[in-house]
């Protein structure tokens, strides 16, 4: 279940700092929300957990 895209703040692990993403909002297995997209630095998939509101 994906939503539309938006820009959210994360931290990239191959660079090795905060950057803004565009990514998709995927509910895991467990129920949590999480923010998917690439990096547009280095193209690393990037992953930010969301709150539950």
């Amino acid at each position: 279940m994906a939503t539309d895209t938006q820009t959210y703040n994360g931290y990239c692990v191959k660079c090795r700092e905060k950057r803004d993403f565009e990514g998709t909002v995927n509910v895991t297995d467990s129920g949590r929300r999480m923010a998917k997209g690439k990096c547009p630095v280095c193209g690393t998939t990037m992953n930010r957990i969301l709150g539950k509101a």
